[in-house]
């Protein structure tokens, strides 16, 4: 079997996806990054590897906040951001999507789709509120299974409403309410509809929400959330069959495209990940722009750096050895 892979590495998990040439998802997996990306993309691979047994890696993209990190250790072919891995995969599995909520573990995404190009987005700005963290804050305050959440939230008879545009007011509130004797299940469903308002209101500000609408993300399990955005949009939210690795899903397809006609692909192999590999970060003094270098190392040689603004570490990590290299020459200095 030959096999494309696409990896997401995100602030609060890692996923894998596993597809088919012409683009079926032959297997997935989700696990948490808990702050060690490179640990959990090893641990991620390894349990892939003997899931597929002798299948055939024909390329590897990968996407999420810790792309690069992981691009370096695997050799990925694409390397994608978080919009446009989950546009991809948006449109693989709904060809007519006109808008994508995203909602993960520390961050919300909007994305509006016309005739299959994305023409517009937004993210949430400082606040959590409404994202999988708070939730699962939420749900252990009040000692329930975040996995019956949205089964619970859905039992409702008359939700309360809570105030979502903070996540410390939001807490605040559900507090006050519980303690004048509402109902859990009617405060879970208050808070899905007060998280959703946030998210329209800050995120989908000014944007036109159309249908067919797609609902991705960790989050997108919470039928209550689900919900209550069909209640505020008045059309039906699809929640796709793999909606916790929609944005891993996209990576192997933009490494699929990537790679058409193009021969052989970068990826170093599941051995590759026995190395042992070691990150540190440090400021670059050569301008007043003061950038924060990021330098990935396998086994003390030298991978690849990247952050700076001018290029000129990350030019010099490509063409000369840890022995050699001085402090290069700054394009800005």
């Amino acid at each position: 079997m030959q096999v494309y892979l696409g990896i997401d590495v995100g602030s609060v998990s890692t996923n894998v996806a596993v597809l088919r040439q012409e683009g079926s998802v032959v297997d997935s997996l989700y696990i948490r990054t808990r702050g060690k990306p490179i640990e959990a993309v090893q641990t991620g691979l390894q349990e892939i590897k003997q899931r597929l047994g002798d299948a055939e890696v024909l390329g590897v993209g990968t996407t999420g906040s810790g792309r690069y990190l992981t691009g370096m250790v695997v050799g990925a072919d694409s390397i994608k951001n978080e919009i446009t891995a989950h546009a991809i995969a948006a449109m693989h599995i709904v060809p007519d999507v006109r808008t994508v909520l995203e909602i993960g573990g520390q961050d919300s995404k909007l994305i509006i789709i016309r005739n299959g190009i994305v023409t517009d987005f937004a993210m949430n700005t400082v606040c959590a509120a409404g994202t999988g963290s708070f939730l699962d804050q939420q749900a252990s305050r009040l000692n329930i299974p975040i996995s019956q959440f949205g089964e619970l939230a859905l039992t409702a008879t008359a939700p309360v409403r809570i105030a979502g545009r903070c996540a410390v007011f939001a807490e605040s509130d559900m507090i006050h309410k519980q303690q004048t004797g509402h109902s859990i299940s009617d405060i879970l469903q208050g808070l899905c509809q007060a998280l959703v308002r946030n998210y329209l209101s800050n995120v989908g500000k000014g944007k036109q929400v159309t249908g067919p609408v797609v609902f991705q993300g960790g989050v997108a399990a919470n039928k209550g959330m689900q919900r209550a955005f069909e209640d505020a949009l008045q059309c039906p939210v699809v929640v796709p069959p793999y909606y916790n690795v929609m944005g891993a899903i996209g990576a192997a397809l933009a490494a699929r495209e990537e790679l058409a006609g193009k021969g052989v692909s970068a990826f170093k192999g599941f051995t590759a990940l026995e190395a042992a590999y070691t990150t540190r970060s440090f400021e670059c003094s050569g301008c007043a722009n003061l950038c924060e270098v990021i330098e990935l190392k396998a086994d003390e040689a030298i991978l690849g750096r990247w952050g700076d603004r001018c290029g000129k570490w990350t030019q010099s990590a490509l063409e000369r050895t840890a022995a050699e290299e001085g402090e290069p020459a700054c394009v800005f200095a």
